[in-house]
C-alpha cells in the first residue's frame, strides 16, 4: 500500500495516505485533550454529541443551557442523524456520546437510560378512535426516513394489525410532520413530549398504543475506552433537567463544576 503518489518532482498523499492522515489528526487531537484534562480537574475539551431529530429538537435546549453555565471548559458540537449513523460513528469516534431509541447490544459501548418517553399515534382532530391498524383509513403514514426507530415501530404496528400502509411520506422535521397530519394527510407516530412543543394542538387527536409499542427508551451510549468526565458530566446534566435535581446518585457523585458550552453546527 503507497501513501503517496508521485508525480514528476513532487510528492502527493495517495487516497490511503488521506485516509491515514485523517487518523493522525484524530490521535494527535486526542493526546493534546488528555494531556489537558489531567491537568485540571473538571471536565474540558470539545464534546462532540449527537442525536436523533426529536431529542435535539424537544429534550436538549434546557439541559445545553444548564451544560453551557456549569461547564465553560467544553466546546460542545451538537449533530443529528438517525441511530444507526450515531452508533457507527460514536464507535468509529467521530462522536463523543450519542442519545439513540434503539437497543444497546454492541459490547464496546457503555450507556445509561436517560429519557422513557411515550409514544402515541397522532391524526387530525376529527378522525375517529384509533385503536388498531384498522382504524386509519387513509393508510398513509407521515415519517422520517428508513432509519428512524418511530418510523420502525409505526411500520411494525401496521405488521400486527396485518395492514398494509398505502404510502409513506417522508418529512424532515416533527413540526412539519404535525402540520400535514393536521390538515388529513395522514397519521404519524411521535413522542408525547414533542406534543408539548406543537402551538396548535386542537388540530390534531391523540391515539394511545398497546403496551407493546407504547415505550422506548433514549439511551446516552459512549464507547468505553472514551475520557469519562465530560461525558458523564453531560450525563449528570440530562438527568437531572429530565427528573430533578435530586433524582439520581449519577449526578450526586459527580463535583458541582462553574462551566460553560458553546453549540456549533445546530441540529439537521
Amino acid at each position: 500500500m503507497s501513501l503517496f503518489v508521485r508525480e514528476g518532482r513532487r510528492l502527493r498523499l495517495s487516497p490511503a495516505g488521506r485516509v491515514l492522515l485523517g487518523y493522525a489528526d484524530r490521535m494527535l487531537d486526542l493526546a493534546k485533550e488528555a494531556a489537558h484534562a489531567v491537568q485540571t480537574d473538571g471536565p474540558s475539551g470539545t464534546l462532540r454529541l449527537g442525536a436523533m431529530e426529536s431529542t435535539a429538537a424537544v429534550r436538549l435546549p434546557e439541559p445545553l443551557g444548564l451544560f453551557h453555565e456549569r461547564h465553560p471548559d467544553v466546546a460542545l458540537e451538537l449533530y443529528s442523524a438517525d441511530p444507526r449513523e450515531l452508533i457507527n460513528d460514536v464507535l468509529q469516534a467521530k462522536l463523543d456520546a450519542a442519545l439513540i431509541a434503539d437497543p444497546v447490544s454492541d459490547r464496546r459501548l457503555e450507556s445509561q437510560v436517560i429519557y422513557d418517553e411515550e409514544l402515541v399515534i397522532v391524526a387530525e382532530a376529527k378522525h375517529p378512535a384509533i385503536q388498531s391498524a384498522k382504524d386509519v383509513p387513509s393508510r398513509t403514514l407521515l415519517a422520517f426516513h428508513p432509519g428512524c426507530p418511530h418510523r420502525k415501530r409505526l411500520e411494525d404496528w401496521f405488521a400486527r394489525g396485518h395492514v398494509s400502509p398505502e404510502r409513506i411520506v417522508e418529512v424532515g422535521s416533527y413540526h412539519l410532520i404535525l402540520g400535514c397530519v393536521a390538515v388529513g394527510m395522514g397519521v404519524a407516530l411521535v413522542p408525547r413530549s414533542v406534543m408539548d412543543t406543537y402551538h396548535e394542538r386542537d388540530r390534531l387527536s391523540i391515539h394511545p398504543l398497546s403496551p407493546k409499542f407504547r415505550r422506548a427508551k433514549t439511551r446516552l451510549i459512549w464507547r468505553k475506552e472514551a475520557p469519562q468526565a465530560k461525558i458523564l458530566a453531560l450525563s449528570a446534566v440530562l438527568l437531572e433537567c429530565n427528573r430533578g435535581p435530586t433524582a439520581t446518585s449519577a449526578s450526586a457523585s459527580l463535583p458541582s463544576y462553574t462551566e460553560n458550552a458553546t453549540i456549533s453546527r445546530p441540529p439537521l
